[in-house]
């Protein structure tokens, strides 16, 4: 009686547990289905049972199983017995799918019997695809991840292979992020990483790495080899990339090094290849250079100095020294330029010549620009203390003029030294002047509306285009040194600087002429009708205490 309720109980837990349990006799037919199994196989019981068990078992396996179960019929020992297997089992649709068996095999009535407990794990198999596509796929654009590449190209670098990194970065990605918003870039991002895919081969890894920057590994050894394949890259961004209603123009600067020449190990050839590509981008947008190892030492030192004005921004080493700007017909002093210095314990007082070039496409930008910022709204406020209407420019960074705050910091700048805005002026290079886009001009006009001056520095000496002091809400030009020096030999440089100002006061602009050394050199602008300049001849830059003791 004990044994006949033992047994109930069983076949009541058989047929109620969600596990999937089948028991097979010694020829491989199936004695017993419960009915999880029945619902995963797809079948009816009566369908299963007296059934070959092969008949959910993928055909490309079933001669593996069969001679199993002739060894358990002849007495040995399986080697699956008590053990947990991963294996592939055919549903009655004929869709195979991925199961976990634990088999167990027993002495019955009528010899060697075995059972199967089985689970579907085709949801874990789902999961632990979508962990390892996450530990080697961007999840943004669906390419191969950093840490994927880094692989390929170490196990290419170690099995001995020819092989070309090549550093892929978008040109202007950031003002596209600033301007259009994050949605936008990442639908960018996403655009860039088809495009480059129809580009290359199927066989070649792309991959990226992050934020704007991509990476591909060509199979080649010669510099010849990739260079057609990169400018082909380089030269497809040439066509826009349109995202719904908008048209994104942008370039793609790219860095290239070799194995085994530029690097034996990964981390040593994408190194090489990122130092090629800071040259590109300092060369000209939709540049790619290949890698040379005098780039590594430039690129070093050019960190070095970057740690360096980290620690003497931290350690007030910076300094802000100050030039007169001069009315020419009396020689008052209206104003000074915010000149920034360094004042090195070794090296002694260094000229930004020596060291603002180390700063392009470093975050450090920003937070110096800041500080001269700064610094110049606090000078202004200190000269004009007493009620004196003296002005101060200071140049803006770039990276300042593409920060989305540059107008809050101006505000902040302007309320916490309680500073008349008209008193402060910005100084723009052409490198700004020249992305003449809308977010561009709003910004511009945002700082004019804030009363705050803008000055175009240095016109004339590069490509800046006469529509740009036509179209950008400008309050001074400034004529450049080179054209100054040589205005008693070169009668060029006379009519240029005549045109100039002309045309700025025809657009009711302020006129200053820099680097005016000598008396001639003042009469001759006074008579072309340039009314402001600055140069030796009315004072070097000064540091701030020499200023205010000048001023009073």
């Amino acid at each position: 009686m004990e044994a006949d309720y033992i047994s109930t109980n069983v076949l009541d837990f058989a047929e109620a547990t969600y596990l999937s349990l089948i028991s097979v006799n010694s020829r491989g037919v199936i004695e017993f289905v419960n009915p999880a199994a029945c619902s995963l196989f797809g079948y009816a019981r009566d369908e299963l049972v007296g059934q070959p068990i092969t008949i959910i078992v993928p055909e490309r396996m079933r001669g593996a199983h069969l001679a199993g179960f002739t060894r358990v019929a002849k007495g040995e020992q399986p080697n699956l017995g008590g053990r947990t297997v991963e294996v592939f089992a055919l549903k009655k649709n004929g869709v195979e799918f991925p199961i976990e068996i634990t088999l167990s095999v027993w002495e019955g009535r009528r010899g060697h019997c075995a059972g199967a407990v089985i689970r579907d794990i085709s949801e874990r198999r789902e999961r632990e695809a979508r962990l390892l596509r996450l530990a080697s796929q961007d999840t943004l654009t669906g390419l191969y991840n950093k840490h994927q590449f880094m692989a390929l190209l170490q196990d290419t670098l170690m099995a001995g292979r020819s092989a070309a990194a090549a550093l892929i970065d978008l040109d202007g990605f950031k003002e596209v992020n600033d301007t259009h918003g994050h949605a936008v870039g990442d639908s960018l991002l996403q655009a860039v990483g088809v495009r480059l895919s129809y580009l290359l081969s199927a066989d070649v890894p792309l991959a990226r790495l992050g934020g704007d920057e991509f990476a591909v590994l060509f199979p080649a050894s010669e510099a010849t080899e990739v260079d057609g394949e990169v400018r082909a890259i380089l030269h497809a961004f040439r066509k826009p990339f349109t995202l719904g209603p908008l048209s994104l123009d942008l370039s793609a600067s790219a860095g290239v090094a070799l194995a085994p020449q530029h690097g034996v190990d990964a981390d040593e050839l994408l190194a090489s290849a990122d130092f090629a590509l800071y040259r590109a981008k300092a060369a000209a947008a939709g540049s790619f250079r290949i890698f040379e190892p005098s780039m590594r030492s430039e690129a070093q030192a050019r960190r070095a100095l970057r740690d360096e004005l980290r620690r003497a921004l931290r350690d007030n080493e910076l300094k802000m020294f100050y030039q007169p700007q001069v009315d020419l017909r009396t020689s008052r002093i209206t104003g000074f330029e915010a000149l920034i210095r360094w004042a090195h314990p070794v090296r002694g007082l260094m000229s930004p010549a020596a060291f603002l070039p180390a700063l392009e496409q470093s975050a450090l930008a920003l937070d110096i620009g800041w500080w001269t910022l700064e610094e110049a709204a606090s000078m202004a406020a200190r000269l004009n203390r007493g009620g004196g209407d003296y002005k101060v420019s200071v140049n803006l960074f770039p990276a300042q003029f593409r920060a989305l705050n540059l107008c809050d910091k101006i505000e902040s700048a302007l309320r916490d030294h309680a500073l008349r805005s008209d008193l402060l002026e910005l100084e723009v290079t052409e490198q700004i002047a020249l992305a003449d886009d809308d977010r561009t001009f709003e910004t511009f006009a945002a700082i004019r509306d804030m009363g705050v001056g803008v000055a175009f520095d240095d016109f004339g000496t590069g490509f800046a285009s006469l529509s740009s002091l036509q179209r950008f809400p400008l309050t001074t030009l400034k004529i450049d040194k080179a054209f100054v020096g040589g205005l008693e030999h070169k009668s060029s440089n006379a009519a240029i600087i005549r045109a100039l100002v002309a045309m700025s006061s025809d657009l009711g602009l302020d006129t200053i002429a820099e680097g005016i050394e000598t008396e001639a050199q003042a009469d001759a602008l006074l008579e072309m009708g340039c009314p402001s300049g600055q140069g030796y001849r009315y004072g070097r830059p000064m540091p701030a205490e020499d200023v205010l003791a000048l001023a009073t």
